[in-house]
Order: C-alpha cells, then sequence, then structure tokens
C-alpha cells in the first residue's frame, strides 16, 4: 500500500463530479486543497464528515481551502448524496479507485477485529503550485468521521 508522507507530491486526479464535469486537481493551481476519501455515499460516517465539511466550508475557503470529497460511487448517487443532505462540497467520483489507491486509501485496515481490505478514511491537505503540481502538506489515515473536520480546523488553525 503507498503512504503519503509531508512533503511528498500529491498524485494527480482527473475525475467526474456530481454533475460529470471532469476536475482535477490542477484545478485548483495556485492554492490549496483539502481532499478526503470516504468509502460510500449515503452511509452514516460519511454522511457525518460531508456534512461538517460542508458547514465549514466558508471557513476552509476565507483561509484559501477548497475541499474535494472522492470515493467509488458514480455521479449519480454523489448528486443524490448532494440533494439528499445539501452538500455545498465538490464530490469525485473514482470508480477504477485510480485516485483512491494512488493516495493509498485502500488497503488493509482492521474492523472489529478482524483485517480486511477495503477504504481507508483519509484525509490530505495539499498545496498545488502554479503550474498545477500538488504537494502534501499533511496526510491523515484511518481518520474517524465524527469529530473529524473540527480536529483538522483546529490543526489547520481555522476557526468560525
Amino acid at each position: 500500500m503507498t503512504e503519503l508522507a509531508q512533503g511528498a507530491q500529491a498524485p494527480d486526479f482527473h475525475l467526474m463530479d456530481s454533475q460529470e464535469n471532469w476536475v482535477s486537481l490542477k484545478d485548483y493551481a495556485g492554492g490549496k486543497v483539502i481532499v478526503y476519501f470516504y468509502p460510500k455515499a449515503m452511509t452514516p460516517g460519511c454522511t457525518i464528515q460531508a456534512v461538517d465539511f460542508s458547514a465549514a466550508l466558508k471557513d476552509y475557503a476565507k483561509a484559501g481551502y477548497s475541499i474535494v470529497g472522492i470515493s467509488p460511487d458514480k455521479p449519480a448517487s454523489l448528486s443524490k448524496f448532494i440533494d439528499r443532505n445539501d452538500l455545498s462540497i465538490t464530490l469525485l467520483s473514482d470508480p477504477d479507485m485510480t485516485a483512491i489507491n494512488a493516495y493509498g486509501a485502500y488497503g488493509d485496515k482492521t474492523l472489529w477485529g478482524k483485517v480486511i481490505s477495503g477504504m481507508i478514511r483519509s484525509t490530505f491537505v495539499v498545496e498545488v503550485d502554479s503550474d498545477g503540481k500538488g504537494t502534501i502538506l499533511d496526510a491523515e489515515y484511518g481518520v474517524r468521521a465524527t469529530g473529524h473536520v473540527e480536529r483538522l480546523s483546529k490543526h489547520l488553525g481555522i476557526t468560525s
């Protein structure tokens, strides 16, 4: 399993959003973006995380950050997820798990005492230079959905 750390080059991605528009890391050139990976739209933990990121979006934007969530869900599922929960963040579809694997967000994890393979809830803070190349400023694997956005906000010094 790939595991990215601070200072590593952020893998580029070219994925569809909920409206079937293509989005790449290069689209955030000259800025910072929170790239988070979650297992499945409309599940309890993923909903908590997406709702919390949406609620904090204005504070993140004011601090110079964009937010992008990536899952294996198809664009139509993401669209329903956004509508059902009034989400304001960008969600991207990675059914082939290209970006998921490149960021190391899939692999072995322990669930209820058993080691299984699956999505690893992960969050990356990426600074994207003017040429569209990203550098990992912070990488977190195995995050818990509940309270994650609040912990990340404190870590980054983002206040409401």
